[in-house]
């Protein structure tokens, strides 16, 4: 298949490779020069405007954006509407808000225009050799594309959740998630860093991934961080939200729907902005593990 692909960042670039890889032509466009320029070192085209890339493209247009939440894409996607006709397809790749997901796929459908949100799950190096993707959208529309996310998608490793907002929503969860584990594993660190200062915890890390309950790739991620950097005191415990565990315990306000782990994992993360702990160097670390998220030095 052949697609345009917008937004060459850490996860955009991986993805464009991924693509090729799989014998999808791809079109890669960017507002950064310089990601561009990576892009085509890589062997992969480039466009230099959003009107030639989607002229390169074939009669029924396949659009994926890959760029962070919020107006950004409202933005793209206004543009691009004046290039495209009924029954191109628009996938967003990102982390959108379901919410906002819902909006944008009614106001596309009025034009024809069909909209697919794909929560898109693996980090940057999922997204080179495999991700886990969570779609929603019209099922036909889905069909159309499911060659596109079962060839990027591990094993097993991509699923339709149902209509338009369906596949942000999942992922918002799967993010609400993940920010518990990491919390209770950067918590579980500090209270044996406090034991015993001397213990070798990228050890215990790699110890627990042969056999143990909680073997798992953030294990592996925490084993990695800490064999970089001992106790990792280099870095300061300021771990970010980008917004999906936020969205996620506002979801389950309004739905009442108890989230007392994920709720205390999101307070938590604010409250890193203020107190350096062990624990919150590890979910800084994590998230720099897995997404390429920037962490604060010393």
């Amino acid at each position: 298949m052949q697609l345009g692909l917008i937004g060459l960042g850490k996860m955009g670039h991986n993805l464009a490779l991924n693509f090729t890889r799989n014998n999808h032509k791809v079109y890669g466009y960017d507002t950064s020069t310089a990601a561009m320029e990576r892009l085509k070192e890589d062997g992969v085209s480039t466009c230099s405007s959003l009107e030639e890339m989607v002229h390169n493209l074939p009669a029924r247009k396949i659009i994926w954006i890959m760029v962070p939440a919020g107006k950004t894409i409202d933005i793209i996607i206004n543009n691009l509407s004046q290039y495209l006709r009924p029954g191109d397809v628009i996938i967003d790749g990102g982390n959108s808000n379901y919410k906002d997901t819902q909006t944008r796929g009614r106001e596309l459908e009025k034009v024809g225009i069909q909209l697919l949100d794909c929560g898109t799950s693996g980090g940057v190096d999922g997204a080179l050799h495999g991700v886990c993707t969570m779609i929603g959208g019209a099922p036909d529309v889905f069909s159309y594309c499911e060659p596109l996310f079962k060839s990027i998608s591990v094993e097993n490793g991509y699923l339709y959740c149902g209509p338009i907002g369906s596949g942000h929503f999942v992922k918002m969860v799967h993010n609400g998630i993940e920010y518990g584990m990491m919390q209770a594993i950067g918590e579980g660190f500090e209270l044996m860093n406090k034991f015993n200062p001397d213990l070798d915890l990228a050890s215990v890390a790699r110890v627990w991934n042969y056999g143990s309950v909680v073997r798992s790739w953030l294990m592996e991620l925490s084993q990695r961080a800490l064999e970089k950097d001992k106790n990792l005191e280099s870095i300061k415990g300021v771990a970010h939200s980008s917004g999906e565990g936020k969205w996620a315990v506002e979801s389950a306000l309004d739905m009442g729907v108890s989230l007392p782990v994920i709720t205390l994992s999101l307070l938590m993360r604010y409250r890193t902005q203020t107190d350096d702990t062990l624990s919150g160097k590890l979910v800084a670390a994590l998230r720099n593990e897995f997404g390429g998220h920037g962490v604060e030095r010393k």
